[in-house]
């Protein structure tokens, strides 16, 4: 029995995001919030032939409360796309919600920037006293997602796709993602990996594949299809994990205390003193079990954590300050 909520369930990525989930077996019960529409989306949503009951729910009459109440797991897609400052504001006044409401939640942040929008939620849960850093995650599944995608394309073997998994730390935006091509699996030809133009090209475009959705939309929207899938595959293995599977491992983008030997070690690897970063995580019952190390990388690859580090420093700090001395 597995109570999943959405919050921005009638946005763009909140509709498909809730449809794979009411379609996902380990959700029992589905909670959609949002501003507007969330019941005509869970009465649609409540017509398919799967087991989750599905509700919907209105700011009106505590309905955020009401969405919240016994809540497992809490993905946030709430937000409007390319506007952070205003994101920053809900995602704030959400995590609020769940703090007071469903404290023992493990929170999935999608809405962007991640990189300020977790720590956010993170000042959040400490001002209300119940910070976990074990249950609070960003997801950053879709820059696995494209750097698998199109790393398939360009060796021209499509069938590699659907099995090809490229590892991305950092972070969720523009130079803080960080595509490790040389840790693929199943491994890459040599060919591409000593063709370092072609890495390049592809690192820029996992980097800025947001910028390539927009523009394919005339700039009437963004990733919400690719984001909605990718959140799902991360939901799914936080369900798995929290169900009693073993050895789930998930990428996502983590308050490094969460695991302090672990977190300690990819402060070594990266040579910087970040509070957060997008690594592999295991995962349990608990949340983050063991934060993994890196592992070997190439010259090449490593020379782009410098560039990452300085600007995540500042993405943090920007999210963190956008609490400090607020009244929650």
């Amino acid at each position: 029995m597995v109570k999943a909520v959405v919050l921005g369930a009638a946005g763009g990525i909140g509709q498909p995001l809730s449809l794979l989930l009411k379609n996902n077996p380990l959700v029992t019960s589905l909670s959609l919030y949002d501003i507007v529409n969330a019941p005509g989306v869970a009465v649609d949503l409540s017509h398919i032939n799967t087991p989750a009951k599905v509700e919907g729910f209105l700011p009106p009459n505590e309905g955020l409360k009401r969405a919240l109440e016994g809540a497992e797991v809490v993905v946030i897609p709430a937000g409007v796309p390319r506007k952070p400052g205003i994101n920053a504001g809900i995602v704030r006044d959400l995590a609020t919600g769940i703090a007071t409401t469903a404290p023992k939640a493990f929170v999935l942040v999608i809405s962007n920037p991640v990189n300020s929008t977790v720590p956010i939620v993170v000042e959040v849960f400490k001002k209300h006293g119940v910070f976990d850093p074990k249950r609070i995650f960003g997801v950053t599944t879709l820059d696995v997602v494209r750097a698998s995608t199109f790393a398939a394309e360009a060796v021209k073997d499509a069938s590699l796709a659907a099995k090809l998994v490229v590892p991305v730390y950092g972070g969720h935006s523009g130079v803080t993602i960080l595509p490790v091509f040389s840790q693929a699996k199943p491994a890459l030809p040599a060919s591409f990996l000593e063709n370092k133009e072609t890495l390049e090209a592809i690192t820029h475009r996992v980097r800025y594949g947001g910028d390539e959705v927009v523009k394919a939309k005339d700039g009437a929207g963004s990733a919400t299809l690719s984001m909605a899938y990718a959140g799902a595959s991360f939901v799914e293995k936080v369900l798995r994990a929290v169900t009693g599977e073993k050895g789930v491992i998930a990428p996502t983008f983590v308050y490094l205390e969460a695991d302090p030997v672990g977190g300690a070690e990819i402060k070594k690897e990266i040579g910087g003193d970040v509070a957060y970063f997008s690594v592999n995580v295991e995962l349990g019952p608990t949340g983050v079990e063991k934060i993994l190390p890196i592992g070997k990388v190439t010259e090449y690859e490593k020379s782009l954590f410098p560039g990452a580090l300085t600007e995540l420093e500042t993405n943090i700090k920007t999210g963190a300050s956008f609490i400090d001395g607020a009244k929650l």
